[in-house]
């Protein structure tokens, strides 16, 4: 499916950190089911077979909610499931390759940091962007941070939704109001909860308010 501005409100990237004695299939649909209106799976560990049967499972939740599923660094696997699309950083496959192995239709997401990537990004074929770290975060510790004023840049440099990343949680996404971002993109805000569904909820009501 082909997002609209509104399905970047509630970027969820999974982690299997947290998993508790449960699943990340459970997670994911605790998730799915209380608000997060976009999922990108990433799995940086697990072995190519493992990694698209999980990708398809998820894929039947995602499909059945109709909402937009990628693949995080992993063309091949996205293309393989048949995902909705695939989120790439500065560091993985270039742009153009990606878009050219995604064909037209398939969704593709960029990193990016500067204003320059984010325009070359664009102009490459990429149709949203994941910028950050906008704060401290633990999840990825070697991110480097992007001020609320680059953010801003950004976001009005180019004409793709720009969804911010990095240590965002219920505490600060208020901050982020007026940056001009389609939505926020989170890990363990949502994946390390004692109780998904409830912050999931509260965090959609919650970027409802500021992005909406």
């Amino acid at each position: 499916m082909r997002p609209v501005k509104k399905d970047y409100l509630l970027y969820a990237v999974t982690d299997r950190s947290w998993l508790r004695g449960g699943t990340l299939f459970e997670q994911v649909q605790e998730t799915l089911e209380h608000g997060t209106t976009f999922l990108q799976l990433r799995e940086k560990e697990m072995a190519k077979e493992d990694f698209m049967a999980e990708a398809r499972q998820i894929k039947g939740l995602t499909d059945a909610m109709r909402i937009p599923f990628v693949i995080n660094d992993n063309i091949e696997v996205a293309l393989a499931v048949d995902a909705d699309g695939a989120h790439i950083g500065q560091s993985d496959i270039a742009v153009t390759e990606a878009r050219r192995l995604l064909g037209p239709d398939k969704i593709l997401g960029v990193s990016a940091q500067t204003v320059a990537e984010a325009l070359l990004a664009e102009k490459q074929g990429a149709d949203y962007l994941g910028v950050g770290a906008v704060f401290p975060t633990s999840t990825k510790t070697d991110a480097d941070a992007v001020s609320l004023a680059t953010l801003k840049e950004i976001c009005a440099a180019v004409s793709i939704p720009v969804v911010a990343i990095g240590g965002i949680g219920l505490h600060n996404i208020e901050q982020l109001t007026g940056s001009g971002i389609a939505g926020v993109a989170v890990v363990s805000a949502i994946f390390a909860a004692n109780d998904i569904a409830d912050v999931s909820k509260k965090l959609r009501e919650k970027c409802e308010q500021c992005f909406a």
